[in-house]
């Protein structure tokens, strides 16, 4: 007998994140009844992955359901916030329980991982579309923002950026690399690291903050947009990891490192006076960011190398340019 949306439910996702003393009603009514901290605000993102747009057609089902949660996570850690809860919006061409098992299995692991309750959602049938929101809160008055920075802040990234857009062209057959590097990029695409961590510890040095989902080049300059000022980025500065060098070479993993997208890195800046309390208090070489420019008085996005200004022209993913 096929399997009923409230039989899938029960199945695969009662029970398949964390569970929390603050739900006091999760799956299985109309709506679920959440208590936010005392003294806290209510954080929420919401992001759709579109089979075919977000990730190829026959991507592991573990991984679609990691990915799924962690864009969402990067951008609670962007604003240096706690995830709590979750809600899934599942679409589906028909109802396949091994698939569906994978599903809820990258899902509901990276969940538990990081203390999320999956508290609601919906499933329907369709082009496969998964879309979650994360719910989360902040202490008052402390969220991290994308403004804030100012001229002279010391711009900084997390990771090593590029490694999951060579992890996608693996995927897609469009890049060979040694067996080591290439199982190392194409883990950094399917199973992304949300920086929770470090994002909650920069609330205390940060002065802005963004996630890395659509290319450094472009987020970085989201980031100085929104603060109202420029932004210079040092080509010999960009932090580009051994796989992504062995697989593509030096100069092509800079050009990856500025324009690939998917990375789910933090990118942020930090006032002059602060940055030897950031380091001194979260160590690079533990915490694992790199300094790759700085902010200044005007507008847009350069990239300088060896104190020239590069012709670098893209600006990141746009879903509808």
């Amino acid at each position: 007998m096929a399997l009923s949306e409230t039989g899938l439910i029960e199945r695969y996702f009662r029970g398949c994140g964390a569970q929390r003393a603050d739900v006091a009603l999760g799956i299985g009514d109309d709506a679920a009844l959440l208590r936010v901290a005392p003294g806290h605000e209510l954080v929420a993102a919401t992001d759709t992955l579109v089979a075919g747009v977000h990730f190829p057609h026959g991507c592991p089902a573990h991984s679609i359901g990691h990915r799924a949660l962690a864009v969402n996570l990067s951008d609670v850690a962007a604003m240096g916030a706690q995830p709590l809860w979750a809600l899934l919006a599942l679409t589906l061409p028909e109802v396949d329980e091994t698939w569906l098992e994978g599903f809820a299995a990258g899902l509901g692991g990276l969940a538990r991982q990081h203390g999320v309750a999956l508290v609601g959602g919906d499933t329907t049938r369709g082009p496969l579309t998964v879309t979650v929101q994360v719910l989360g809160q902040v202490a008052a008055g402390t969220a991290l923002r994308r403004s804030g920075a100012r001229p002279g802040d010391t711009l900084f990234v997390s990771g090593t950026p590029g490694d999951a857009a060579a992890g996608l062209a693996l995927e897609q057959s469009r890049l060979q690399a040694p067996p080591e590097a290439a199982a190392y990029l194409r883990a950094r695409f399917l199973l992304p690291t949300p920086r929770l961590a470090l994002g909650e510890r920069l609330r205390e040095y940060a002065s802005a903050c963004i996630d890395v989902s659509d290319g450094l080049l472009g987020d970085a300059g989201k980031l100085a947009q929104a603060s109202g000022v420029a932004a210079q980025v040092e080509y010999e500065a960009l932090p580009v990891s051994a796989s992504l060098q062995a697989a593509v070479g030096d100069e092509r993993a800079r050009q990856l490192a500025l324009s690939g997208g998917d990375d789910y890195e933090l990118c942020f800046a930090v006032s002059p006076e602060r940055v030897p309390q950031l380091e001194s208090a979260l160590p690079r070489a533990v915490w694992g960011y790199t300094r790759i420019g700085t902010l200044s008085v005007g507008s847009g996005t350069t990239v300088t190398r060896a104190g020239t200004v590069m012709e670098f022209s893209h600006s990141g993913y746009q879903h509808f340019s």
